[in-house]
């Protein structure tokens, strides 16, 4: 089959699409031949060498750590799922990913893909969708009637988070703001940040000051730590993302209902994935990319 894989830690030029072995699922675990993965920006760090810490890959690595594919072969004690069905799911981060044309996943980590969507375009979802699903609701415990900040809300999880939190019934402020004084948006208090942009070093203590006593700022800029005010009793939280197949099935059902929308902002084939990781580098890539295995 066809992979795109890296041998070395690197910038996208360590990215090579070449001829790798199929996969065979061992126990719980299930082959799925690829409609498409999707970039996400945590690709190229894994790529340059700078989360060797807490995603210990083994080289040569293949990316893509969100899948959308038909079920191809089953291993052994895999129950619930059957060959041919279509599926949706968040891979580990340190397994090969889906930037293949098979990929191997837990079956725990998959769910049965959206309906009402084209299976490659679902590969949009998963990563960025869980990451907007729990920074709301596991760490924001946002509820109907509060108000919540949402900084980054023109990236792919800020999209899904401005949905989602207008979907629970709260009064959602979306804005884009990677410098600049949000005091000038946010007139009235907050009770739940979410930073999803790259901020400057001065700006997660401000984003404490708009936000209601009890709150919480929750931040998925990681190199950032989130700040807290303890005398105020503010929390800031950093976001690190897991697999959780009952969440996304939760958005699969939204999606399925016309309450969550799957953007896709570009769909590229998997032998361009080099050039699209080297276009993010230089902040050429905006919206969601799907990539499409050129068997599909």
């Amino acid at each position: 089959m066809k992979a795109v894989r890296f041998h070395e830690y690197g910038d996208p030029g360590v990215l090579r699409y070449e001829d790798v072995g199929r996969p065979v699922p061992g126990a719980g675990q299930v082959r799925i031949r690829v409609a498409a993965t999707s970039f996400n920006p945590v690709d190229g760090t894994i790529r340059g060498g700078f989360m060797q810490g807490p995603i210990p890959v083994v080289l040569p690595h293949t990316p893509g750590i969100d899948v959308a594919g038909t079920v191809d072969a089953l291993g052994e004690g895999v129950t619930g799922l059957e060959t041919g069905a279509e599926v949706v799911g968040f891979l580990p981060m340190d397994k090969p990913g889906a930037a293949a044309e098979y990929v191997l996943a837990p079956a725990e980590a998959l769910t049965p893909a959206p309906k009402s969507v084209p299976l490659a375009d679902a590969a949009a979802l998963p990563l960025v969708g869980l990451t907007a699903h729990q920074a709301l609701f596991d760490h924001g415990k946002v509820t109907a009637g509060q108000r919540v900040l949402v900084n980054g809300a023109r990236g792919a999880v800020g999209g899904y988070a401005v949905q989602l939190a207008e979907n629970a019934g709260a009064h959602v402020i979306a804005v884009d703001r990677t410098t600049g004084d949000l005091s000038t948006v946010v007139t009235e208090p907050v009770d739940v940040v979410l930073n999803l942009a790259p901020i400057t070093p001065e700006q997660p203590a401000a984003l404490l000051a708009l936000i209601h006593s009890g709150g919480v700022l929750v931040n998925t800029t990681v190199w950032m730590p989130a700040p807290s005010d303890e005398e105020r009793g503010v929390r800031g939280i950093d976001l690190f993302v897991r697999s959780d197949a009952g969440q996304l099935a939760q958005l699969v059902t939204l999606v399925d209902r016309g309450e969550l929308r799957i953007d896709v902002a570009e769909r590229v084939s998997l032998a361009d994935l080099p050039a699209l990781h080297a276009r993010a580098a230089e902040g050429g890539v905006h919206g969601k990319v799907v990539v499409v295995p050129e068997s599909v």
